[in-house]
């Protein structure tokens, strides 16, 4: 799908983002306004032919690749409207270097394969200088080789299976944190919360990050903090898109738990936490990033969710707060959305990807020209491995040589219908000018 930027709405006087960054003419003068100070400096994708070019001279853009439909459309689609009002404010601001901003987004439908030629369609047809996206671990896997046969930076939003960026150096990088790092923090806190000197272990098999999350990174947790595992020879699991998980939670019930360590994406979550609910199973849940969702407070509102996150709807700063502010109303008058949606960690970092491509596009001497595409795509890359202490939504962001972003995280306890931060902690060593 392609989305046509607005024709270019000038201010010639200032145009500022949600990361505070201007850009002033030689009056002087200052603009501002909600719109323009909540907008990341963005950039997506050229298309490097005479038709493309602006009557500026040029146009500049960034493809994205996301799951508009199939089992994560929920996020895909946010994350489209999210793409959106970044491309109308970059151009009411006056664009990117005096070039117009373009997206040029693409639905892989959750399904790897469709990812990576996604990705073969953007790099190869398009001409885009980056690509965020795709969005989960099973598609990064199998479109971050791609992006490396193709030259060309692609960035995920969401995926944090152990290892998948490291795999794929030095096209692949991830605005998410490593999974099995933020379990150390996540873990201990749960245990002494919650009194857990026991858990079951449920996850969905088909998921990439779940399955890592529920076979590896939880299990060896849970015997670093002496918690057992009653279900340790017995996996119980269940695969992405099933509706009756009657059985498996029957079975962690009889097996009786202090707690449970629930391994999947929210919308599959979501059939778990009702099941708990319905038989009567009220026990502490545990997870990963995937479990940060408005929809799982209101699965099971009596249950305490633990999970951690690097964004969430509700948290404060003078950079998250404008950012909420803006986009969930627009996220809630889309169709296909449900109508109390929040903004989504998912959103957030995808926000934070085009504004890092965009700041390389004006700090890096990136042309948009056809002739210097692949010199462009060299400094994009080049821009992001220096990066250090750049202004995210949540705090300072920087890369590890893995690939993987270096920012704050924080462990969330639901409850009741809320998220409420219980612990701070960071993806490096402390010191780190990111944490």
């Amino acid at each position: 799908m392609h989305v046509q930027a607005r024709p270019k709405l000038m201010n010639d006087d200032l145009g500022c983002t949600i990361l505070g960054e201007c850009s002033m003419n030689s009056t002087g003068k200052k603009w501002s306004g909600l719109l323009a100070a909540t907008i990341l400096q963005v950039s997506i994708a050229v298309t490097g032919s005479a038709q493309a070019q602006t009557a500026a001279g040029r146009e500049i853009a960034i493809g994205a690749i996301v799951p508009s439909s199939g089992p994560f459309a929920e996020w895909g689609r946010s994350n489209t409207v999210t793409l959106k009002m970044f491309e109308q404010e970059i151009n009411k601001a006056g664009g990117i270097n005096g070039a117009k901003l373009k997206v040029i987004i693409l639905d892989d439908a959750t399904k790897p394969a469709q990812a990576a030629s996604s990705l073969r369609k953007l790099a190869g047809d398009e001409k885009v200088i980056a690509v965020a996206g795709p969005l989960t671990s099973s598609a990064a896997e199998v479109t971050f080789p791609v992006a490396n046969e193709m030259k060309v930076v692609s960035m995920s939003q969401a995926s944090s299976k152990p290892g998948v960026a490291k795999a794929n150096r030095p096209w692949a990088f991830r605005n998410t944190i490593d999974e099995s790092i933020l379990a150390k923090s996540t873990v201990p806190y749960f245990k002494k919360t919650f009194d857990i000197k026991s858990v079951a272990i449920i996850f969905d098999a088909k998921d990439a990050t779940a399955s890592t999350v529920g076979t590896k990174i939880m299990p060896a947790l849970m015997k670093e903090n002496g918690i057992a595992i009653v279900n340790e020879n017995d996996p119980l699991s269940f695969n992405t898109g099933d509706l009756d998980v009657s059985a498996q939670v029957t079975k962690m019930k009889s097996l009786n738990p202090d707690g449970v360590v629930l391994s999947a994406d929210y919308s599959q979550a979501v059939t778990v936490l009702r099941e708990m609910k319905r038989q009567g199973f009220l026990k502490p849940v545990v997870g990963a990033t995937q479990l940060i969702s408005s929809a799982i407070l209101k699965a099971a509102p009596e249950l305490p969710i633990v999970a951690p996150a690097t964004f969430f709807a509700s948290m404060t700063g003078d950079r998250a707060a404008p950012f909420v502010a803006e986009l969930q109303p627009m996220l809630r008058k889309e169709s296909g959305l449900p109508a109390e949606i929040e903004p989504s960690m998912y959103d957030a970092n995808i926000y934070e990807i085009v504004s890092m491509y965009v700041d390389a596009a004006r700090n890096a001497g990136v042309t948009g020209k056809p002739e210097d595409l692949e010199s462009d795509r060299v400094k994009v890359r080049d821009y992001l491995v220096k990066l250090d202490n750049f202004k995210g939504l949540g705090g300072p962001i920087s890369f590890n040589d893995d690939g993987d972003a270096i920012k704050a995280f924080y462990v969330l306890q639901g409850q009741n219908g809320t998220w409420a931060t219980k612990v701070q902690g960071c993806s490096s060593v402390p010191g780190h000018p990111a944490c």
